[in-house]
């Protein structure tokens, strides 16, 4: 535990000793309250226009429009913001050559591994945290249904790890950060779009494709269904990029 605490610290340090934590951070919450206060007077237009149409006003509905929208177009934009979180986790320490002196120090790799998913995810949450800002000024605009918000926020959370966990094996098989961004991106980005692939496909391989598609498995969490299922795919595709982390640096330790 106290390899971890310490892997931990030194991760959480390098990230706000430079300015990789504070531009993600700003940038992030700059285009979020963007989209955010663009969401919000869409709303109130429409609501102004609905009160001209008594008819149609009980189709408006804060969580669905607001909310929905917002975590929808939050789901998408990490693709973009965590792989530049991820990239230097192993190629920096790969670049400056003291991968070598990590792996062979009496931690283990999965200690080193988990601290830095921990600190990387850590992060990640913290970033969220501040933007849970914005949940609150729309529930001063009307009463929230707080359970869809919050199972959103179990998916961020679960998104967040998922893709923490698919950046850092990219990290781990190339010594250049910005290779390992740009793949991460890419296969992220692959299981955001692969349910487009599945529409065109067979019922079986179909069915292997929208399973895979992580945008399938926010749906239920963003109408307030906290599904097991989705849970343990989540679940799975982070011990999976894990394991395959894992499985890499231990094979590059016994060639040590």
């Amino acid at each position: 535990m106290r390899n971890f605490a310490a892997i931990y610290g030194k991760e959480m340090r390098s990230y706000f000793a430079s300015p990789v934590a504070y531009a993600v951070a700003c940038v992030w919450l700059f285009f979020s309250g963007f989209m955010f206060r663009n969401i919000l007077l869409e709303f109130n237009r429409i609501c102004l226009t609905y009160n001209q149409q008594p008819m149609r006003t009980a189709s408006l509905n804060l969580n669905d429009f607001v909310v929905t929208n917002f975590f929808g177009i939050k789901f998408f934009v990490w693709i973009f913001f965590v792989p530049f979180l991820t990239m230097r986790l192993y190629a920096e320490e790969q670049k400056s050559g003291t991968i070598e002196l990590l792996l062979t120090s009496p931690v283990t790799t999965l200690q080193t591994l988990v601290a830095k998913f921990a600190a990387c995810l850590s992060l990640y949450a913290a970033v969220e945290g501040v933007g849970f800002a914005h949940v609150l000024i729309a529930n001063a605009y009307g009463s929230l249904d707080w359970g869809p918000v919050l199972s959103a926020y179990a998916a961020v959370l679960l998104m967040g790890g998922a893709f923490v966990a698919v950046g850092i094996l990219t990290s781990a098989l190339t010594e250049n950060q910005i290779i390992a961004g740009g793949v991460a991106l890419i296969l992220l980005l692959l299981f955001w779009v692969i349910d487009w692939a599945a529409s065109f496909s067979g019922p079986g391989l179909g069915a292997v494709l929208s399973y895979l598609s992580v945008l399938g498995h926010m749906r239920d969490f963003q109408r307030g269904v906290v599904d097991t299922g989705n849970v343990v795919f989540f679940l799975s595709l982070i011990a999976f990029g894990l394991f395959l982390t894992h499985t890499a640096l231990e094979s590059r330790r016994w060639r040590q």
